[in-house]
């Protein structure tokens, strides 16, 4: 996975660069398979005035074989903003891959790895649910 930082109105020191890049790389190192670049830009929306939730981090990755997913985060720092982007870019890459393991084929069928795998362990399972729903509202 390449991680490429950019920086505006910020000062684009290396240290600044080899941070945000290894902050991202360490945090969403679980998709590195799954992931071919990760495009990350920093910057400070007043230049040099102060204010409020001015530092600014967006995150855009691509995931092998998919459109890119980008997120955005604001914050009163440069770490906050960076933090707070790298978590909802780690959620937004387990909700796309969560919805890549399990798809409902057109009959109605569930295509999930684990029925492919343990199918009675499965169906045991989802026997035992629909059990104790029953008996749930018989007891109300």
């Amino acid at each position: 996975m390449h991680v490429q930082v950019n920086s505006h109105h910020i000062p684009g020191s290396v240290e600044l660069h080899e941070w945000v890049g290894s902050t991202v790389e360490e945090r969403l190192e679980r998709f590195d398979d799954f992931l071919t670049r990760i495009e990350v830009h920093v910057s400070d929306e007043n230049a040099q005035k102060a204010g409020a939730d001015d530092k600014r981090c967006q995150i855009e990755a691509r995931p092998k074989g998919h459109q890119a997913v980008s997120v955005t985060h604001k914050a009163e720092s440069l770490q906050l903003a960076v933090d707070g982007a790298v978590e909802k870019m780690r959620h937004a890459l387990e909700h796309l891959m969560g919805k890549l393991d399990t798809k409902v084929l057109s009959g109605g069928e569930i295509n999930d790895p684990l029925l492919d795998e343990q199918p009675q362990a499965v169906k045991d399972a989802m026997l035992e649910e629909d059990f104790l729903e029953k008996q749930e509202a018989l007891d109300k």
